[in-house]
């Protein structure tokens, strides 16, 4: 690792701490107060606990939490409260200053600086979870994303987990910087794992900026000597993970199933677990814990050119079928339907339709050739907008552009279309 990549990353992050921290965290708006920044990661906060069910029960005061990339705290301080002692560590001095601030009457939280951008400062098996959100995406070097990920597993007592969003989308950079970092592919993920002797338990968001996967630590060697489950593995149900409707579209945003899975065994994950829908097999993206009644969530995308009408479905090891195949309804996809889904200012995220920037973010669904999109504002063509495919499925185009220098303060009519194809017309409040 480069001595010069860590320190123009302290040197970068130091100086968005200075600017203003909050928005550099949260990105939602500009000079942000306390209380609508530590709102910004209520939703991540949902997620973590949602995967912490994990853990083995048991005093929750006696875990060990690690926090990779806490910046000015805005997860550590709620997240302080699932732990009896929490760590979180930054690349930025600047940032680790506003965190103890923050922090300042939890006892049990702590704030440090990485000043080599690793964890050398904890000892090996000594937390529960460790867990980052939005700091991968940001590191430009692919090393240092994967030895801080080769140190999470270190830290990790066996059996410990690691929760971490990862930026997935695919390369169009031939170089990265402290903003815009690193991609690493679904399959790079999976190869660490095989290497590194992680389970993988979730994978999700493939292909976009914010792919999530949950990784427990296993001991050394276990990917090549975990064998085969002896117990009888049964489906009990199949409901479409997004609707849970008994059938599922055959393409599309709703082309996913979840099964729920008698006598899973623990060692299962989405490495060597499969599942074959119409002789294909599907994308799994997660397997949950075992619930109260025995049974296990298990989802899955469908498989591209899976066929319709009544498939069977069946669960696989490795190549090798495991239990009694089931049914499932397989039905058309429906036709897509071009749409605007957000307008925000490109800025301020959360201003709705007040531009206040002079600049404009739409998200596009359903769009097929995002080339043939067009916008007018009160007739006036809009001018070099810029494209950027947020997810492939449903499809899903980010899209943001400038106002045109002829559009001045006041209500706008803001036109879409696609190719010959109204898409509507929305109002902005334009403030600058």
């Amino acid at each position: 690792m480069s001595e010069n990549v860590v320190e123009q990353m302290r040197a970068d992050w130091n100086a968005r701490a200075a600017e203003d921290a909050n928005y550099y965290v949260a990105f939602g708006r500009r000079d942000q107060d306390e209380e609508g920044f530590d709102a910004t990661g209520d939703e991540i906060v949902h997620g973590l606990k949602w995967e912490m069910r994990r853990l083995p029960e048991g005093n929750v005061r006696a875990r060990r939490a690690l926090e990779i990339g806490c910046g000015p705290g805005r997860l550590l301080k709620p997240m302080s409260q699932l732990f009896g002692e929490i760590h979180g560590v930054d690349i930025s001095d600047q940032m680790v200053d506003r965190a103890r601030g923050r922090l300042r009457e939890i006892s049990h939280a702590h704030a440090h600086v990485a000043l080599r951008s690793n964890l050398e400062m904890f000892a090996d098996e000594s937390f529960d979870f460790v867990y980052s959100y939005a700091v991968f995406q940001h590191i430009p070097s692919r090393d240092v994303v994967l030895g801080y990920m080769k140190e999470a597993r270190r830290v990790l007592k066996t059996g410990g987990l690691l929760r971490c969003q990862i930026n997935g989308l695919p390369e169009t950079a031939a170089r990265y910087d402290t903003w815009s970092g690193v991609r690493i592919s679904a399959g790079e993920l999976e190869q660490f794992c095989r290497e590194n002797d992680f389970q993988m338990l979730a994978l999700e968001g493939v292909s976009t900026q914010y792919m999530w996967t949950t990784l427990r630590k296993q001991p050394a060697g276990w990917y090549d000597t975990v064998r085969k489950p002896e117990a009888f593995v049964n489906i009990r149900r199949i409901t479409n993970a997004e609707t849970s409707e008994p059938l599922a579209p055959a393409r599309g945003r709703y082309a996913a199933l979840a099964l729920w899975v008698d006598n899973l065994p623990a060692d299962c994950d989405l490495l060597n677990f499969e599942v074959m829908v119409g002789g294909e097999r599907g994308k799994l993206t997660y397997i949950g814990p075992r619930e109260r009644d025995g049974l296990t969530q298990v989802n899955l995308r469908l498989p591209w050119d899976v066929g319709t009408g009544l498939q069977l479905v069946q669960l696989g090891w490795r190549g090798e079928p495991l239990g009694v195949p089931k049914k499932v309804r397989i039905i058309p996809p429906p036709a897509m339907v071009p749409r605007l889904i957000a307008l925000s200012d490109g800025v301020n995220l959360v201003s709705g339709h007040r531009v206040e920037t002079r600049s404009v973010k739409l998200t596009l669904e359903e769009i097929i050739k995002p080339e043939e999109f067009a916008a007018t504002i009160d007739g006036i063509p809009v001018e070099d907008l810029e494209f950027f495919c947020t997810d492939p499925l449903p499809p899903r185009f980010e899209v943001n552009f400038r106002l045109p220098a002829e559009i001045g303060m006041g209500s706008h009519v803001l036109d879409l279309k696609l190719g010959r194809r109204p898409m509507g017309a929305v109002n902005l409040d334009v403030v600058a």
